[in-house]
């Protein structure tokens, strides 16, 4: 879609779930889809395209960020740098993230194996401050280093200011530069890809369940990672396999997580029954230039959403949200079974896993601010 054309994306206004903790709309105000928001589904294995919708349009990644926390981090381990078992502290930085988040007093120690586990169940943005700190020595080194990953990926349209995902109107992606990451993700670090599909964790007494609603309901689904905030609405990178065949779905700007389950399902059924080979592929599709992300604050946490809104873009660009009706591709209604009991993975702060017959020794408390001797990549422009 040439930057010279308006885009419309269309909102009926309905009730659906948000997060009360960013002031919702009322439930009887609320848009139940903004048409033409980003989708894609394509083959893990391959990158061949099976349905995109919009899908190198900007778009503010939320919590989809800590996957490219965790590719940093598994990087580094497979290369020495770092071990799974390595201890890091979590500052007075990390400590002040906002929620989601462990609530991990400064000071606390935390195994990487463990934060890893945390961050992609829990989605905790203290304990993704912490990893950041811990490899790369700062938050804004770690960046740098997402972001030279993100380029040597081919993740053109991607851009990264924090190991977490909370709000800054810098960052931005595209369902196509995740569909990259997760393809990347799995190829890579096939010994790693039971930490994307986990139920669930348990920290003390407590068990935390993944917000990924196709774990366990979904035949086939083998996990990844979601995100929210209310500038993104609701996304999902969703992975899945049947038969040999590995796809991925990503879904952004859903209003609600029931909501972002059900496309992201029926993106993944309609995937597999295409054939898996002709059309497009990832590193084909169009890419957009020069556009911002739209924000979707108003729409999906705004007290009183309105039926349409015209948000400015770079230069005179708009992209306008309209209370009308579209046409869109007729995705498969796939009728998902209730979540079964949890069956959590336990994680522990320390070194010493829980019932231990002894202590495992810890290593000294290493100096504020010290990386695991990581050089840094050269610094990539900002857009």
């Amino acid at each position: 879609m040439h930057m010279r054309l308006m885009m419309i994306l269309f909102v009926a206004i309905t009730s659906f779930h948000v997060m009360p903790a960013h002031e919702p709309a009322r439930a009887s105000e609320r848009p139940e889809w903004v048409m033409g928001t980003p989708a894609l589904v394509a083959d893990l294995d391959s990158g061949r395209v099976l349905h995109a919708e919009n899908a190198t349009l900007p778009w503010y990644p939320a919590s989809l960020t800590k996957l490219m926390t965790a590719y940093v981090a598994m990087h580094e381990t497979r290369n020495g740098r770092v071990r799974m078992d390595d201890l890091f502290e979590v500052s007075a930085r990390a400590a002040r993230e906002p929620p989601a988040k462990m609530g991990f007093e400064p000071g606390t120690r935390i195994r990487l194996d463990n934060a890893l586990l945390i961050i992609m169940v829990r989605s905790a943005n203290d304990v993704a401050t912490t990893i950041a700190e811990g490899i790369g020595g700062s938050v804004e080194d770690f960046v740098a280093m997402m972001n030279f990953h993100a380029a040597r990926l081919g993740m053109h349209d991607t851009y990264f200011t924090n190991a977490h995902g909370l709000p800054d109107a810098r960052k931005r992606t595209t369902a196509r530069d995740m569909a990259i990451l997760a393809s990347a993700l799995w190829r890579e670090f096939p010994e790693q890809r039971v930490l994307f599909g986990l139920d669930s964790i348990r920290f003390g007494n407590n068990t935390m369940r993944n917000h990924n609603g196709l774990i366990g309901r979904y035949a086939g689904a083998t996990g990844m990672k979601t995100g929210y905030i209310c500038s993104s609405g609701f996304n999902v990178v969703a992975t899945a396999e049947r038969r040999g065949r590995r796809l991925v779905a990503i879904v952004m700007g859903a209003p609600s997580a029931a909501e972002r389950t059900i496309k992201s399902a029926g993106l993944l059924e309609h995937g597999f029954s295409r054939l898996g080979w002709g059309g497009t592929t990832l590193d084909a599709l169009p890419r957009e230039t020069g556009m911002a992300p739209p924000d979707l604050r108003p729409v999906i946490c705004g007290r009183n959403p309105p039926s349409s809104i015209t948000l400015r873009q770079a230069g005179s660009e708009r992209f306008a949200f309209a209370s009308s009706q579209a046409s869109a591709t007729l995705l498969p209604q796939v009728d998902l079974p209730d979540r079964g009991p949890a069956t959590p993975v336990r994680v522990w702060t320390g070194a010493t896993p829980p019932g231990a017959d002894r202590a495992v020794p810890e290593p000294p408390r290493a100096p504020a601010g010290t990386s695991a001797n990581i050089p840094l990549p050269p610094p990539r422009p900002a857009f």
